[in-house]
């Protein structure tokens, strides 16, 4: 079985290196995707669809399925003709990204290859596996598969993000940050304790469990006196990476440094480090901006010696990602400052209607004299894959991402990028990704609150139908999957009071009647919806039933006269 390179290893050669010669078992070349109409490279959630045009797909080869999505990240890939490898034997799995179809996954004889990444692509790439090592090459489909449930297209991701940071008290926890500020405003302490939402490794594998595409561990804490082959983050990986099959992404610390006992660590050595612990990425924030500054004023000239390039250039580009943090200085004049300007819908505080977004380092605690699109562009060249785009105006605000900063940098890279800061509702992710192209976008403190943020059942209905479905929808066993039974009064109405049936674990069902406080309108005239399953459903509201192994969601009305669903979810 090989896994990406694996798959890639098999084939005639690659545009990516002409001097080096595959093992010519696939007698094709690989190419490099087109810049041209989409980022490159590959990131994301895909099909390996055995079916083609005309022919709907019975059997399942080493369990994939033609409407589930798997993990893809490369910039090279095998152009797919139709018929050409059936011919000589291989069995085909193909994926499409814009107007080119390639191979994702191949079997002969004893040979088995994805391009994708099934150890990433959570419980379709775990059966994916299961299947190879089980020797069971085909299985029949479990049911018949609409054309709609088998498109092909990368998705949209909806990536979870955990800052983690010591508390007071010297514990390891997840915080959320309001404008960079990570502590209560009422604490006893000056400026409050910090924001405490749990155990990393925990809310980790809920994430996962919830249908979260990639999980990011940003770590705040310097950890500057602690040895660096101990440094806790490590220990969370290795943990995280036992149980969550999703990709992982670390960032904090990702830099030169000197050791304890004086030896110099160099950046690739700690990236290392955190890719042995469980890690698929890095990411790099302050030391990405001070590279950038020194790149400009070099006139565009790489060293080599940079975090950025030493360790795209060990691991491919796609393993670094570039965090920037931006903040709105208001102009009333473009002329006025040498930077990239933009028209704004938003104006300043003085009624300016141009803005430029000034980076800046050490959490946004000091601006720096360049603009994002200098920074972007200078990181790409560098060998960064992607940019996580966050914004200091909007973090913490719960106001929806900046879509104009999201707009302005995605015409700047061809590489993709991820949509931060300001996330608060689930609409906030749709209005993303309709009005930018943005590739991803990432949740927080919303998704900290929330749990579960998934909001595909619009995005099922055409509104962003390319949202793949939480990969944990289609694990869940119907006997473990439980809508309410009923309700004390109306079924609607204020919903104060509300009696449930859950499982503490066992087969056996108990009745708990819970206060909800929160004010719905009357809505009598509202039935019960019984979800289909897998589900699909708007779920904003989280309540924890004491003593009780399941999560009990509830959904909001969105208007009136809509279905209200409470839904209980085995962990």
């Amino acid at each position: 079985m090989g896994i990406c390179v694996g798959l890639q290893a098999l084939f005639e050669g690659s545009e990516e290196d002409e001097e080096v010669k595959g093992l010519g078992v696939i007698p094709v070349r690989l190419k490099k995707f087109d810049t041209n109409d989409k980022s490159v490279p590959h990131i994301g959630w895909n099909s390996a669809n055995t079916a083609w045009a005309g022919h709907a797909a019975d059997e399942s080869l080493y369990g994939l399925r033609p409407s589930s999505k798997y993990y893809y990240v490369h910039s090279y890939a095998a152009p797919y003709r139709e018929g050409e490898l059936e011919k000589a034997g291989w069995a085909v799995a193909t994926a499409r990204y814009g107007d080119e179809e390639f191979v994702g996954a191949v079997a002969r004889d004893n040979i088995f290859a994805t391009q994708f990444h099934p150890e990433k692509s959570g419980a379709a790439g775990l059966r994916a596996i299961k299947a190879f090592l089980d020797g069971r090459r085909l299985q029949k489909l479990p049911q018949p598969l609409s054309s709609k449930a088998t498109r092909e297209g990368l998705t949209r991701r909806v990536i979870a993000c955990l800052d983690v940071r010591t508390n007071d008290t010297g514990d390891l926890v997840v915080t959320k940050g309001d404008q960079y500020d990570v502590r209560e405003k009422d604490g006893i302490s000056t400026g409050g304790a910090v924001r405490n939402l749990g155990k990393p490794v925990d809310m980790a594998k809920r994430y996962y469990e919830q249908g979260a595409d990639e999980i990011t561990f940003l770590n705040i804490t310097s950890f500057r006196n602690c040895p660096v082959a101990d440094t806790p983050m490590l220990e969370i990986l290795r943990r995280t990476s036992e149980t969550v099959f999703v990709p992982l992404t670390i960032g904090g610390g990702i830099r030169d440094t000197v050791d304890t006992d004086g030896t110099h660590v160099s950046a690739l050595h700690v990236a290392t480090m955190y890719f042995k612990s469980g890690a698929d990425k890095v990411s790099i924030g302050s030391d990405a901006v001070l590279a950038a500054e020194e790149y400009l004023a070099r006139g565009g000239t790489l060293t080599g010696t940079t975090a950025i390039e030493t360790i795209s250039a060990a691991y491919g580009n796609q393993a670094v990602v570039i965090s920037v943090d931006p903040r709105r200085i208001y102009v009333s004049d473009p002329s006025s400052t040498p930077h990239h300007t933009i028209p704004t819908q938003f104006p300043g505080p003085n009624g300016e209607r141009h803005v430029w977004y000034q980076c800046t380092v050490k959490g946004g605690r000091e601006g720096r004299d360049v603009d994002v699109r200098q920074l972007v562009t200078a990181v790409e060249a560098m060998g960064a894959g992607e940019i996580l785009l966050n914004c200091i105006d909007r973090d913490g605000s719960n106001s929806g991402f900046d879509l104009e900063l999201v707009n302005d940098v995605k015409d700047a890279v061809k590489i993709p990028v991820i949509a931060s800061s300001g996330a608060g509702e689930p609409k906030h992710f749709d209005e993303v990704f309709e009005r930018t192209g943005t590739d991803a976008a990432l949740g927080a403190g919303m998704v900290s609150s929330i749990y579960l943020f998934s909001f595909r059942k619009g995005c099922t209905e055409g509104r962003c139908a390319d949202v793949r479905r939480s990969s944990i929808a289609e694990n869940i066993p119907s006997s473990r999957l439980r809508t309410t039974c009923r309700t004390r009064g109306s079924w609607c109405g204020s919903l104060r009071r509300t009696t449930y049936r859950y499982s503490n674990g066992g087969s056996a069902f108990e009745t708990k009647t819970i206060e909800i406080d929160r004010e719905w309108k009357d809505q009598k005239d509202v039935k019960p919806t019984h979800l289909p399953h897998p589900i699909y459903v708007i779920l904003m509201y989280r309540l924890r039933i004491p003593n009780c192994q399941h999560v009990l969601y509830v959904e909001r009305p969105p208007a009136k006269n809509t279905p209200i669903c409470a839904v209980l979810l085995s962990p």
